[in-house]
């Protein structure tokens, strides 16, 4: 079986982390399943590839495609901060409602965690991708638009807001909402997972996270009834229930120390745009940081696979990055694709390189007594490790 698979290298240090990944994906199909599955890959231009061959930074040949595309894999694009063009991630995600956006955190043996007990992390996040802040609505300070914001929001609804301020407004819907706690849901039911969070900062914003909390109830009550159990319905402490999902909600601040704390008792995690971002980046510090982060986009049709870091500029050439989450998120697709045992193969060489302390500079910071080795290096071990 081929299966065509689409790829953007990236930005800064995309393309010397494809360079190393892709050889790992392939040779641990092939050791997998000796022929049976292959890839197809078709390379599509975006960010600054695409600008220098093309002028534009998302061609339409490259939208085009993606828009009849099952399965896509990416390395990190850039996005200026605070001027320039707008972020392609976000476009992407937009473009083709890639609305959920799924992280899974686990720890890996022989990385030192700040954490006492990190071998307790085994989350998954779920990010709402498509609404709240990532909509970009906002206005700069003391601008016409703003001003009149600031006058409707005044003269109109009797909300005082200082005249000098900058405005964001962040839209949520029912919609937008249950589709993604929808997600959560059935992921943590077919893979037996004991319980699905929902993170919100409800207690002060009432209509938008606290709309999100009420309406991931409301949805487990009619979709998932008897097999989703809510929290507050149980004996206190109750962490599991064979065959049934618990469902419970934190805010958003108390979940944060939570996780620290008492990582054993979360499994799944629903958030919206923003406060999702921040869970799986402070999840992944805990065990390795973004450099061994694996991450997927996905619509209801599109599953758009990526390495979660950002370019890293300063890095680009220098054959130091660390290419473990684009390797990751391949066998995360690996998965996705039903090639279970391959993307087996690459969890096992991972564990196998960093018990050897043979690792790319950020890994090494976290490891007594590793050496440090590049990019393509590292590409290598795992490679053999497999």
């Amino acid at each position: 079986m081929k299966e065509l698979v689409y790829f953007i290298e990236g930005d800064g240090t995309g393309p010397e982390i494809w360079a190393a990944a892709r050889p790992v994906l392939e040779a641990a199909l092939a050791k997998a399943y000796a022929g049976e599955h292959q890839i197809e890959w078709q390379e599509l231009l975006a960010g600054e590839k695409a600008f220098k061959e093309t002028g534009e930074m998302l061609p339409a040949a490259t939208i085009d495609k993606l828009k009849t595309a099952k399965t896509a894999i990416k390395g990190p694009l850039g996005t200026p901060v605070g001027k320039g063009f707008r972020s392609l991630n976000v476009t992407l995600r937009q473009l083709f409602d890639l609305y959920a956006c799924i992280r899974p955190v686990k720890y890996f043996q022989g990385i030192q965690s700040p954490l006492k007990h990190p071998e307790l992390v085994d989350m998954v996040i779920f990010r709402e991708n498509t609404e709240d802040l990532y909509l970009g609505i906002e206005f700069a300070a003391q601008t016409p638009e703003s001003k009149k914001l600031i006058a409707f929001l005044r003269d109109e609804l009797g909300v005082s807001v200082d005249p000098e301020a900058a405005l964001g407004i962040k839209p949520m819907t029912a919609r937008g909402s249950r589709r993604l706690i929808r997600r959560a849901l059935q992921y943590a039911l077919e893979r037996g997972r004991p319980s699905v969070t929902i993170m919100h900062k409800g207690n002060i914003m009432k209509y938008t996270e606290g709309g999100f909390r009420a309406w991931g109830y409301a949805l487990a009550a009619e979709e998932f009834a008897g097999r989703c159990l809510a929290e507050e319905s149980l004996e206190p402490g109750t962490l599991r229930i064979p065959g049934k999902v618990i469902l419970k909600d934190r805010i958003a601040d108390n979940l944060f120390q939570q996780v620290l704390v008492r990582p054993a008792e979360f499994s799944v995690i629903a958030a919206p745009n923003l406060n999702g971002d921040y869970i799986s980046d402070a999840l992944a510090a805990q065990v390795g940081g973004l450099g061994i982060a694996p991450g997927m986009n996905m619509s209801d049709s599109l599953a758009f696979f990526e390495a979660t870091h950002g370019t890293a500029p300063r890095m680009a050439g220098k054959d130091s990055a660390n290419p473990g989450s684009f390797i990751l998120s391949g066998a995360m697709m690996f998965e996705h694709l039903g090639w279970r045992k391959a993307a087996e193969l690459i969890e096992r060489a991972m564990l196998r390189v960093l018990a050897g302390k043979r690792v790319t500079t950020d890994l090494a910071r976290q490891m007594d007594g590793a050496a440090t080795v590049g990019c393509r290096e590292f590409g290598e071990l795992l490679g053999a490790a497999l």
